[in-house]
């Protein structure tokens, strides 16, 4: 079984974040999103309400998809839930230049574990999670960006 690990703050949830899970899905049998801490990003949301928001996104898909939480290196969180890959969405050069290093990183800490690139749908090239949350507070439409449900929890944030 081909399981990969897909880690993010998910700080909410986009339908980028889900286009780069379905994408995933026809590369492995099994993909575990991964909701990291990252100690340079503030949440908006506690890691319980990013997962409730990705189960909801997600539920289509649960049969495959599992949801987990990494408080430590996520090549070796990979490594604990018995994954061969990290996934990882690219959005712009920027997004190639950061992961380039954590790959060369992660590589140096286990060789066991790879990664595999998807670029994000040219739809949600220039969406993140904090895009969305900025647009939100200044009562933009938010629609486009992500599921009504998430959409529900970042106003009830604001409101």
């Amino acid at each position: 079984m081909k399981i990969g690990v897909y880690p993010g703050s998910f700080d909410p949830i986009t339908y980028g974040h889900i286009d780069i899970v379905k994408r995933a899905l026809k590369v492995f049998d099994k993909l575990i999103v991964l909701v990291s801490t990252n100690p340079h990003k503030e949440t908006m949301f506690t890691k319980d309400e990013r997962i409730d928001m990705i189960r909801h996104a997600l539920e289509g898909c649960l049969d495959v998809v599992t949801i987990d939480t990494n408080d430590t290196l996520t090549v070796h969180r990979a490594k604990e839930l018995g994954a061969t890959h990290i996934v990882r969405g690219l959005r712009a050069l920027t997004d190639f230049e950061y992961e380039f290093q954590m790959t060369h990183a992660n590589r140096v800490l286990d060789k066991s574990i790879d990664s595999i690139f998807f670029m994000t749908d040219n739809r949600y090239s220039y969406m993140s999670s904090t895009t969305l949350k900025e647009i939100a507070q200044f009562n933009g439409n938010v629609e486009p960006f992500a599921p009504p449900y998430v959409l529900e929890k970042i106003r009830a944030k604001f409101s």
